[in-house]
């Protein structure tokens, strides 16, 4: 039989391994991202936006970028957050393979998130699923 305490860790540590899941929608893609953090939240709806496109796992990490937004609230910021990479990708064919010292500051009554991205420009690499038009 198991303890109380081995079922709360294990509970724990599933929440934690999990980082995105895709959820039922008729005619979008719908997604709800997992974190410790709010950075780490925001670094999975990344890669789960990514993953609708193609496995950024397979993506390779050939270019480095940075990327800055500021937004009113978390919500904002997140939709302008996961914009830059459909932005990247229309403009540059950039695919997300990693996130890297993402962080989410507040200045001057605003929240600031700066982060390195690194992936690859040529999409043709890759076995692209679907394309995505918005946010």
């Amino acid at each position: 039989m198991k303890r109380k305490k081995d079922v709360e860790r294990n509970k724990k540590k599933e929440k934690k391994t999990k980082s995105y899941e895709f959820l039922p929608h008729t005619a979008d893609v719908k997604f709800r991202a997992y974190g410790g953090t709010l950075e780490e939240a925001f670094e999975n709806a990344a890669y789960a936006l990514t993953d609708v496109v193609t496995n950024h796992k397979k993506v390779k990490p050939l270019v480095e970028k940075s990327i800055s937004v500021k937004s009113e609230n978390k919500e904002a910021l997140l939709y302008d957050f996961l914009e830059q990479f459909l932005i990247l990708l229309d403009s540059e064919g950039f695919l997300l393979h990693e996130l890297k010292a993402l962080k989410i500051k507040l200045e001057n009554g605003k929240l600031r998130l700066s982060a390195i991205v690194v992936g690859d420009n040529n999409p043709s690499r890759y076995k692209i699923e679907t394309s995505i038009k918005a946010v």
